[in-house]
């Protein structure tokens, strides 16, 4: 027996290897007992999936990291990603694959580092690899944001809806987005818009300064119309190196009016206590320079006993205060039976051509060929409506004024003494000259046309107006649409057959011939020439209600032409 010297740590370290003497009975061998299984490899991830932003492309985003550790390896662990994603253990050098031991748990750092082109949501994966054990992927994701100089804004159009004109709509607040620019964003606009980065000072032009330019910008967009109707235009924004962009504008330039009522449910008629005509003075608007069209409305009111049985000539003069001649500014049939409720503001004529006539102190008169105690009241009113004018001084000279009343127009058919040969001098200054006649036929004479129809309240007639002896315009009385009428109640009236040029109910058309500006301080001859037709007599007369005039335009101040028989 070897005596020795024994302490507490030489007992603990002999009573172990003892226990294990015991255990391992078998020798030397260490595989494992009969029967047993051997660990499985595993590589654990801390996560499935890792989502990165927006990353501008050859940038790269903040590295993520993502826990990696296994058990029972074999071998280390060999991590490789696809395009546009990088990996580091120590997030400071990268690349696209690394090996790591794998026998305890390791960071990873992963980023997203897209590569030119990898513009828009990029995928991508990180896979892990070891010897017997089992892949682990990780999906990844980010967005890439394109290098080059760009400007953006959400709005591709932008619709302002009705404006007066002269008037501003309510601006629009629009973001401009700038990314990488070297250089300021200048905008621009077409006419009827305008822009503001503050919304007080506008104008069509405008620049975002480059301090400004990469980022949101907050443009002010309104619709600023000097026209009536639809209005389209365009804003449009550059920058050097950047595509350009525009967006679309659009708005309807909305009219400023001025209405003034003139008659107000005026009767009409004959006998009862009416009569047939009515001349009044009223005021109307005193400041034409911005005036660009006048437009007359007239409705017809039916009394408690109902309105006139037939279909009557009627019409609305102005006087020339300067001669006191009445001049035909509108004329129109009036419907069987009914007024013209149907229509919202009533029958509707255009009357800026008489725009000299019409300001300041007027006298109207309205009439009606009513033979009826069953008075129309007439109500009528103007729209002064503002605009640019086409010019600033109108100047207008009657020609034929036969228009009092249905049968005392030219007799059709038959020879007479009524002149309809005219010369006429026009003012040197006149920048555009126009004549402006109003027709209609009324009779039943014969004979009839193959067709069965009479004249001329019926016949379809060509007339000619002959300028200096040619024939320059024509005045074709063919069918207008009756039966198409919106004032469509007239029954039990004969209201829907064709006339020759007019229809009960409606306005009796206004007949333009625009003459050439050649013929600006000239003299030349017109004559009115009816299409030849002989009346038998067997039947009454016919007759053509004719008004023509001469009208006359110009930026300086104009008088009326000279017309002389």
């Amino acid at each position: 027996m070897i005596a020795f010297r024994s302490n507490p740590i030489q007992l603990a370290c002999l009573a172990t290897a003892v226990l294990l003497s015991l255990i391992n009975c078998s020798g030397g061998d260490s595989n494992p007992p009969s029967g047993g299984t051997e660990p499985n490899p595993q590589i654990t991830v801390g996560t499935t999936s890792m989502t990165f932003g927006e990353v501008t492309v050859l940038a790269h985003s903040e590295a993520q990291n993502l826990e990696v550790f296994g058990t029972h390896l074999v071998g280390g662990i060999t991590i490789a990603t696809s395009p546009n994603f990088e990996i580091s253990t120590n997030n400071s050098t990268f690349s696209n694959e690394l090996s790591i031991t794998g026998l305890e748990s390791t960071l990873v750092f992963v980023r997203f580092s897209p590569q030119e082109g990898a513009i828009g949501t990029v995928n991508g994966t990180l896979t892990l690899q070891s010897n017997q054990a089992s892949n682990k992927t990780v999906n990844l994701s980010g967005i890439g944001l394109s290098n080059a100089p760009t400007i953006a804004t959400a709005n591709s159009n932008l619709s302002f809806g009705e404006t007066e004109i002269f008037q501003h709509a309510e601006a629009f607040g629009m973001t401009v987005t700038g990314q990488n620019l070297t250089a300021p964003i200048n905008m621009s606009t077409t006419a009827h818009f305008e822009m503001s980065l503050d919304n007080n000072t506008f104008g069509n032009t405008l620049q975002i300064p480059l301090n400004d330019a990469n980022g949101e910008t907050t443009v002010y967009v309104r619709f600023s119309p000097t026209d009536t109707g639809n209005q389209q235009g365009t804003l449009t924004l550059t920058s050097a190196g950047a595509n350009d962009v525009e967006v679309a504008l659009s708005g309807v330039g909305a009219a400023v009016v001025h209405n003034y009522v003139t008659f107000e449910e005026q009767p009409l008629g004959f006998g009862g206590g009416f009569n047939q005509s009515a001349s009044q003075v009223f005021n109307l608007h005193d400041d034409m320079s911005n005036i660009q069209q006048i437009k007359m409305f007239l409705q017809i009111d039916c009394p408690s006993g109902g309105c006139d049985d037939w279909d009557r000539f009627a019409n609305i003069k102005v006087k020339d205060q300067n001669t006191g001649n009445w001049f035909e500014i509108g004329r129109y049939i009036t419907p069987y039976w009914v007024g013209t409720q149907q229509l919202e503001r009533g029958l509707e004529f255009d009357v800026t051509d008489f725009k000299g006539f019409l300001t300041g102190s007027t006298e109207l008169r309205i009439y009606i060929e009513n033979w009826t105690a069953k008075a129309d009241l007439i109500t009528l009113d103007f729209d002064f409506i503002e605009g640019t004018p086409d010019f600033s001084h109108y100047a207008v000279a009657e020609i034929l004024g036969f228009h009092a009343n249905s049968i005392s127009g030219v007799p059709y058919g038959v020879s007479h003494n009524l002149d309809l040969d005219k010369t006429i001098q026009i003012p040197a200054n006149a920048e555009s000259t126009h004549l402006r006649t109003i027709i209609s036929g009324w009779g039943h004479a014969t004979p009839q046309d193959p067709d069965g129809r009479r004249c001329a309240e019926w016949c379809y007639r060509t007339h000619n107006i002959k300028i200096n002896g040619t024939n320059t315009f024509q005045h074709s009385l063919d069918p207008i649409g009756c039966a198409s009428n919106p004032i469509s109640n007239q029954n039990p009236g004969n209201w829907t057959p064709d006339r020759a040029g007019w229809c009960p109910g409606m306005v009796v058309p206004v007949r333009t011939n625009l003459m050439d500006n050649s013929i600006s301080g000239s003299t030349f001859t017109f004559e009115y020439d009816f299409e030849d037709w002989t009346n038998d007599g067997a039947n009454g007369n016919a007759f053509y209600a004719t008004s023509t005039y001469v009208v006359v335009k110009s930026n300086s101040n104009i008088s009326a032409p000279v017309v002389i028989d």
